[in-house]
Order: structure tokens, then sequence, then C-alpha cells
């Protein structure tokens, strides 16, 4: 115990110890800058910040899940897994890396919790069971339930890692045989973050907590509680096929024409248009592709019952798909909008050279 608490310490400290330059510091500042969407000249101040920040203390809880959120941040090129847990945290507990095991491992977590009262954070996969109790998803003789309510008392805040912890997942699809919930259902007087994906993208989680780290508060969250600057936009607005949307070009089978040639595979179940995540400009594997470059549509898996949403090779409803009707009008109105707001630009031009001239735009028309 003595040896982990010398070794809290400093995220400065850290990376001195392991050789880390101050010039590879600023380099993943400003990696994680653009991740966060900050303008270049952050980094400099994420560098100061990090550099003077103590090391997060994390215990990482698992419950009803598969290991592939933990395996997906073990694949996370930046940081790596590594940097993370050596540099920027202090992983305390996470039954799958650890050494320790049975009483020994439930004991570093407790010890964790005491030594970091109020300023721990608890990471989270997998769903919580519920029904009668809990008793179906236990380990060391208490349930998930037991355990998460036990070791969120004292956090400071929770990240719910997953589509299983942020919304229920896989375990809570029809018929929910174990009353399978996501945290927020169970833990409702704690800051909690979501960040969604089955998995989910290891620079989210990486960046995330990097976050946390570097400016001690949570990121701006969208309406479902997850990082804006990594669900902010929508699949379908980010994916290289989208001019063959626009255009009214769709595989009609994936192995096709149009498929070999790239076209959008809306009609083949694509979700990107109602699915919120970064796939489509992070990518997996270090920046290498994702599903929809790999030839697949994707499956909605960052939103909530995505398991029970319908078919994933059904086509979403609301629009008529090939080169007709719709696909026209689409462009039509968008030449409109174009069009009226290049008129609006240049009579405010000219209203801005000549002060008696009246722009003539009707209030409300820009917007």
């Amino acid at each position: 115990m003595a040896d982990w608490m010398s070794q809290q310490g400093t995220v400065g400290e850290a990376l001195t110890r392991q050789g880390i330059s101050r010039r590879s510091l600023l380099k993943y500042s400003s990696y994680l800058a653009t991740l966060l969407a900050l303008p270049p000249t952050s980094s400099q101040a994420i560098a100061q910040a990090l550099a003077g920040a103590k090391r997060q203390s994390v215990i990482w809880l698992s419950f009803q899940e598969c290991t592939g959120c933990i395996e997906s941040l073990t694949r996370s090129f930046s940081p790596s897994v590594e940097e993370m847990i050596f540099n920027l945290i202090s992983l305390d507990y996470q039954e799958t890396l650890q050494a320790a095991a049975g009483e020994a491992a439930e004991r570093a977590r407790l010890e964790a919790m005491e030594a970091n009262k109020g300023k721990y954070v608890v990471v989270v996969d997998g769903s919580v069971s519920t029904r009668d109790g809990g008793i179906y998803s236990t380990a060391a003789g208490k349930t998930n339930l037991e355990v998460l309510k036990e070791t969120a008392k004292d956090a400071l805040a929770i990240l719910s890692v997953g589509t299983c912890s942020s919304f229920g997942g896989i375990p809570r699809a029809h018929p929910n045989p174990t009353g399978a919930e996501p945290v927020s259902a169970i833990i409702t007087d704690k800051p909690i973050i979501n960040v969604s994906g089955c998995p989910p993208m290891p620079e989210v989680i990486a960046g995330t907590i990097a976050y946390l780290v570097t400016f001690g508060k949570l990121p701006e969250l969208d309406h479902l509680g997850r990082p804006k600057p990594f669900f902010g936009d929508n699949i379908h607005d980010r994916c290289y096929r989208r001019p063959f949307y626009d255009q009214g070009k769709f595989a009609k089978s994936f192995d096709d024409a149009g498929a070999r040639e790239g076209w959008c595979l809306y009609e083949l179940g694509c979700k990107g248009p109602v699915t919120y995540n970064a796939c489509a400009t992070i990518k997996w594997n270090g920046n290498t592709s994702f599903p929809i470059q790999s030839g697949h549509g994707c499956l909605g898996c960052s939103e909530p019952n995505f398991w029970d949403a319908g078919s994933f090779y059904k086509p979403l409803p609301g629009r008529m798909t090939g080169a007709g009707e719709a696909v026209l009008g689409a462009a039509a109105v968008g030449a409109v909008a174009g069009a009226g707001s290049a008129f609006i630009a240049r009579r405010r031009k000219a209203a801005a050279s000549d002060p008696s001239a009246s722009p003539s735009v009707p209030e409300g028309a820009d917007q």
C-alpha cells in the first residue's frame, strides 16, 4: 500500500519517470486538443495543466459485459493503455488487468476508495442486473448492484463505458431476463458521462479520461450524457459515402457494382443518419477503417435500444431512395437556400459600404 501511495504524484512526475519529454507531451496535447475540437493554441495550456495535475485514481468495475470495452481501450493508439495507466491515471482496480485476485483484489478496491474519498473516478462497463435483487450477476459474494452503489457513494464522477453501462445494451434487450439496467437508472446523485458504443472507440475512452484529468471537470455533454466533441455529429454527415446518398446512388446488395464503387449503403440498412459517434472521423485500429469503409452498414450501436430497434438490414423510414423525387427535391431545396443566403450576404455587404442604402432583408430571413 505504501508503494502504491508513493506513486500517485503528478502526471508530470510520472512522465519524467518514464523518460517522456516535454516535446512528446506537447505533441499529445495537440492531438487531444484536436480530438476535443479545441483551438490549436490550447495545446500549451493542456500540456501545462496535464503536467501539474495529480494522477487520477480510477476504479474500474465490470458487470454484465463481454470484456469488449476494456479490450477496446487496450487497443488505444494515442494515448496507449500503458501511457494511460502509468502516466495519466492510477488504475487502482480492474478485474481483467490487475495482478491481484480474490480477497487481495477486493481489498485494493476498498483501500483505493478510502484513500481517495470524494476524488476517485468510477469507470463501469456492462449493465447492472436488478431483478431479484441483482442475483444474476455477482462477484466476491456481492451482487453487481451492491458493488456499484458501494463504490459510487464517495466517487467524484462516473464514466459509463460502452452501450451496456450507458443504456443497458444487449443484456437489456427483450426479454431482459436479468432486469439489466444502465448505471444512470441506479445512480442518480453523481455526475455521469456515457461513452457509448459496442464496443466504444478506444480514443474516445482515452480522450474523455484525459479531459477529466486535464481540466478537472466534465466535458460538454449531449442530451444522452455523451461527450459532445465525440458524439456531436452523426456518422452519416461525416461519411465519405455521403455524396452518393445525395446523388441517389445506393448499393442494392453487398456485392453488386454499386457496392464495389463505394455507393451509399442506406438501402442495405445503414443506420448512420441516426447514429452519433466519431467512427467516420477517428476510425478504428489507428485511423485505419470503420465498418462502412469495410463495406458494411452502421448498426447504430452507440444509440439506446439499438439491439431491439428492428432489422440491421432494413432501411430507415422516411426517405424515398434511388434517384427519385425526394433526392431531386432535397437538391432543389438546397439550391434555393444557397441562393437565398448568397443574396442576403450581397445585400448586407452593399449596405455596409453605403450606409444610406437599405438591405431590405425581411426580419428573420437568415435564420
